[in-house]
């Protein structure tokens, strides 16, 4: 009886397997591509279609961007906003664009850079003072969190291209190495392309 039990099973098995090598391609896992809905096996690199998500782009109508910050300036010094000196390129910029006159700074340049580029508090991101002034205490310890997007990295991400030219003064002394890391760079934070110098003065 058992002889007959183990027979039987190996017949089963047989016309299983059988059964298997004769179903059509198209009803078989494969691991070269995935059957559709119509029964057609999609090949990858032919007529599979793209699953990639299309690249985020700015779109026509999309505004140029051009954010200019001077360092010891006072707010009215330039034409732009009433001052005494005549600044005719930032004028004629402002008369196609938008003049916003209620930004705070914060009377110092990194954390004003800080806040800018983050539209946060220059404490909240670790900008208190001046980076090569960084201490352990909260609010000034000059290392931009991951929680705060950069407008860069925001217009990045949205079709925009991006770069910063000139002093940048916002990385921590001890990472301005040409090892890195590179993280909190301006190229970490949104700038596809720098040219120009990380600490708050350079010998020109």
């Amino acid at each position: 009886m058992r002889g007959r039990a183990r027979a039987l099973r190996r017949v089963l098995a047989t016309l299983s397997l059988t059964a298997l090598a004769h179903m059509p391609l198209a009803a078989q896992a494969s691991p070269l591509g995935s059957s559709g809905s119509d029964g057609k096996t999609a090949l990858p690199g032919k007529d599979s279609g793209s699953d990639r998500p299309a690249p985020s782009r700015a779109t026509v109508q999309a505004p140029n961007i051009v954010v200019i910050l001077l360092d010891d300036v006072g707010f009215g010094a330039v034409s732009t906003f009433g001052g005494p000196a005549q600044t005719t390129a930032l004028d004629s910029l402002a008369a196609e664009g938008l003049r916003y006159n209620r930004f705070h700074v914060t009377a110092l340049c990194s954390p004003t850079r800080a806040a800018l580029l983050s539209g946060r508090n220059d404490h909240a991101i670790g900008f208190g003072t001046v980076e090569e002034a960084a201490s352990d205490d909260p609010g000034y310890n000059m290392i931009w969190p991951k929680s705060a997007a950069s407008l860069a990295d925001v217009l990045r991400r949205n079709g925009y291209s991006t770069s910063a030219f000139g002093k940048w003064h916002n990385t921590p002394h001890g990472e301005i190495t040409p090892v890195g890391p590179f993280d909190r760079w301006p190229t970490g934070l949104g700038f596809e392309y720098f040219y120009g110098f990380m600490g708050g003065w350079d010998n020109h």
